[in-house]
């Protein structure tokens, strides 16, 4: 994990002695500016990260994040009172999204790896996740070799995509790979038997099995498929804009607001009813911590 948090750490572009071109302000910022507007892209079935609440408002514990650097966003324009639009992005179109300039901050539950990094930019570290299964309870399912010639269902556009690909490849399962448009179809694809497996992060599973209240139907098993890093995606190439997003998050560090953040969505109840109480990881503390002490060192 140690190696996965330093390959995440050096996604990120630095930011130290960042300037801008002249004295104005970068391409994102300055049309935040010129319009008070900041587009946050949302996932409507990603919960606690990005969700819909029960009026079908955006919420969640990326979005929440986001919010905080829309704050920052106001400091560095000087327009404290900037609106925020949320617009719906899935796992398939969220990178496009980003790139032409319909979303500004991407926050969702996007692993941040550096096939990505080749497009877009990321904030540092936000939560670590891995590919796991979901299956029915009274399914013989334990892990990845016990899907032999079995249906697994995946989201399209995300990185389990590629995990599932790989096993099946590795161990030659012969597995029949569906793909469906976001977590909630690929979720309702194992509900009906469509499926006999939904592959994607474990910490999704769980948050989608606390939403549908089916703990007695499906559980979440097997080793991890895949190690996945967590980010908030925005443009590359835009020094401010990155320092902005590495200032807020090293501020909430250092406020110690970051874990009371965490444990809100994380291990409180939700304001959608349900509770995931999923403790932090070792991994997640201290790459909180790192933020912490990178602000008293700057």
């Amino acid at each position: 994990m140690a190696g996965g948090l330093l390959l995440a750490a050096c996604l990120l572009t630095t930011a130290a002695g960042a300037q801008t071109d002249g004295e104005g302000l970068s391409p994102t910022l300055a049309n935040i500016k010129n319009t008070h507007v900041v587009h946050l892209g949302y996932r409507e079935s990603s919960p606690p990260f990005s969700f819909l609440d029960q009026a079908n408002r955006p919420i969640g514990y990326s979005l929440e994040l986001c919010e905080a650097v829309v704050d920052e966003i106001g400091v560095e324009v000087d327009d404290p009172g900037l609106k925020i639009e949320y617009v719906k992005v899935t796992s398939d179109d969220r990178i496009p999204a980003v790139l032409q300039g319909k979303v500004d901050l991407e926050c969702g539950s996007t692993t941040a790896n550096a096939e990505r990094a080749k497009q877009v930019a990321f904030s540092p570290l936000m939560f670590v996740a891995g590919t796991k299964l979901m299956v029915p309870k009274a399914s013989g399912i334990s892990g990845a070799a016990d899907l032999k010639g079995k249906t697994v269902v995946v989201t399209k556009g995300t990185t389990n995509e590629q995990a599932i690909h790989a096993v099946d490849k590795k161990l030659g399962l012969g597995l029949n790979i569906v793909v469906s448009p976001d977590h909630e179809q690929s979720y309702q694809m194992l509900a009906d038997g469509k499926a006999d497996a939904f592959a994607t992060d474990d910490i999704l599973l769980y948050g989608l099995i606390a939403r549908h209240k089916s703990q007695d139907k499906f559980r979440v098993t097997g080793d991890y498929l895949s190690y996945d890093p967590y980010g908030i995606m925005f443009r590359k190439g835009e020094p401010q804009l990155t320092a902005v997003v590495e200032r807020t998050f090293r501020k909430l560090g250092t406020n110690h607001d970051l874990i009371p953040l965490y444990n809100k969505w994380f291990v409180a109840r939700l304001p959608t009813g349900e509770k995931m109480n999923v403790a932090i990881s070792p991994q997640l503390e201290d790459a909180f911590k790192v933020l912490d002490d990178s602000e008293g060192a700057n």
